[in-house]
């Protein structure tokens, strides 16, 4: 009995090995991202939830959105301004006037900047007011599949526990609110994302240094430490925005890593930027044994788009792109918020512009504005309610959808440009196309008057297969269709549901 118990325990010794060998065997086949960006663009896959999900909300909140919230235009780059001539270089005629009219209202409501410099404003944002999870539960229920907070904005303040001396919970809120966000993201069931905006900082802050004096604290926070014209040559800071870029992905390991500004390129920066992407893929890829769960965001156009999920910021594209891309847009007219701002877009234009985005591959990433104290401005909740009363009838049309052989048809020209999307009313001619499980969506971006002619879906033409049936979202009614050579012509709905944009569901044999 000895020997055998002792056989038995041999057996189950040798094959619990044989399973730790299997296992360290798989795990040595997971695939590694090479830090560079011909292995980015070989290797990136973007995952399901991300092309599925659709809607996002970006989030832009810090030490700025405390200050007076009647603060005169500041273009959401208060800390530069308040300096004095604009840092940046090559800035333009209008940035210079802005920068001005807002240095003179600084030194009026707060004194002179060399007295009363940016630091000054840490203690007033206290997020009094924030509650998370009512936020994050809000933005699902108005469409959102994914949040992504910044996490680090150009001010070089970092809004949770990080090893920087500057962060929320030392100072300010004394809390980590990208925990925060993070909680109550999963609480709610929804991905979580992150967005620094830290690599232009140095430059940012380059007309506080006349102020700043060796041995103070503040000297840390405006970067005296580097070149505001040389640092992305520097590789003090370039290893810097390294290690504080990866404390926060391995801290928080979000679902999405956006990196909003330029980054340690190959020529200057020794490769870091890449480096840090595919790193972060990486860690991604050896918890999930080998399959990519994250998605990486940023705003270079002259990279291949293979390599990464581009942000298209406040732009469009005029075709269908081949690769999944996101289109961000601002719905406070700021970014932070500013009680006089407002966006420009209405309603109707927000809704046919995220339709015409997911029709052509996009992502749709809504960024609001919260006050210092944590609440969302009425303002935006506003435009996010009426969003939710179009999703909630429509969103068979746009989550799990993918984009069609064509993205529409229609009057209104969309152009291809960053920082140029469309402020123009759609009409009931202007269509687009999304797909799933073998059906068709057609979006009317305008609610029709006298019925839709889709010339797309002509006889015998681009649609190869017969149509079974069609419908109309958000409504039980009948609908009566006739198809030719001239085009699908849908006769006009006697109850449209009061909506900006709708959409049919057409189902094929």
């Amino acid at each position: 009995m000895y020997n055998l118990k002792h056989f038995v325990t041999g057996l189950l010794f040798a094959s619990t090995l044989i399973t730790l060998g299997q296992n360290e065997q798989k795990f040595k086949e997971v695939k590694k991202i090479a830090p560079n960006w011909e292995s980015m663009a070989a290797n990136y896959e973007v995952p399901e939830w991300f092309e599925d999900g659709k809607i996002g909300i970006w989030v832009h909140w810090g030490v700025s959105s405390a200050i007076d919230e009647n603060r005169p235009h500041d273009g959401s780059h208060y800390g530069r301004r308040m300096y004095g001539e604009a840092g940046y270089l090559g800035a333009s005629e209008g940035d210079f006037r802005t920068t001005k009219e807002l240095t003179e209202w600084h030194t009026e409501r707060y004194g002179n900047p060399s007295q009363f410099g940016y630091e000054k404003f840490i203690p007033t944002f206290k997020a009094a007011h924030f509650k998370p999870e009512e936020l994050v539960a809000f933005f699902k229920e108005c469409g959102a599949r994914f949040i992504m907070p910044v996490a680090t904005h150009h001010d070089n303040f970092d809004l949770y526990d990080s090893f920087f001396s500057y962060n929320s919970v030392k100072m300010g809120p004394k809390r980590d609110l990208i925990q925060d966000w993070k909680d109550a993201a999963y609480n709610n069931g929804i991905k979580f994302g992150v967005s620094t905006h830290l690599y232009w900082s140095p430059r940012f802050f380059n007309t506080a240094r006349q102020y700043q004096k060796p041995g103070t604290p503040e000297w840390e926070l405006f970067n005296m430490d580097y070149d505001p014209k040389g640092f992305a040559s520097q590789d003090s800071w370039n290893e810097h925005w390294y290690k504080r870029c990866w404390d926060l992905i391995e801290k928080y390991n979000p679902d999405m890593f956006n990196n909003d500004s330029p980054y340690p390129d190959e020529k200057k920066g020794k490769g870091l930027g890449v480096k840090l992407f595919s790193d972060f893929l990486n860690h991604d890829l050896k918890q999930n044994n080998g399959k990519q769960t994250t998605v990486l965001s940023f705003k270079n156009q002259k990279e291949n788009k293979a390599a990464f999920t581009y942000n298209l910021e406040r732009g469009m594209f005029a075709e269908k792109q081949e690769y999944p891309w996101m289109w961000a847009t601002d719905l406070s007219g700021n970014w932070f918020y500013r009680k006089g701002a407002k966006t420009k877009m209405s309603v109707p234009v927000l809704i046919g512009n995220a339709v015409d985005a997911i029709s052509k591959n996009g992502v749709v990433m809504m960024n609001v504005g919260l006050k210092g104290d944590g609440t969302l401005p009425e303002a935006q909740a506003i435009i996010l309610r009426a969003f939710r009363d179009w999703i909630s009838i429509n969103g068979d049309g746009v989550y799990g959808t993918r984009p069609w052989k064509v993205y529409g048809e229609g009057p209104l020209e969309i152009v291809t440009k960053r920082t140029g999307e469309n402020l123009k009313e759609y009409s009931d001619k202007d269509i687009r196309f999304t797909t799933k499980n073998g059906d068709l969506y057609v979006f009317v971006l305008a609610a029709p008057t006298e019925g839709v002619l889709i010339k797309t879906l002509k006889s015998k033409g681009v649609l190869n297969k017969e149509i079974k049936d069609i419908s109309l979202l958000g409504s039980n009614e009948k609908i009566n269709w006739s198809q030719n050579i001239g085009g699908l012509s849908i006769n006009q709905p006697k109850g449209l549901p009061k909506q900006p944009a709708v959409c049919f569901k057409i189902t094929l044999k």
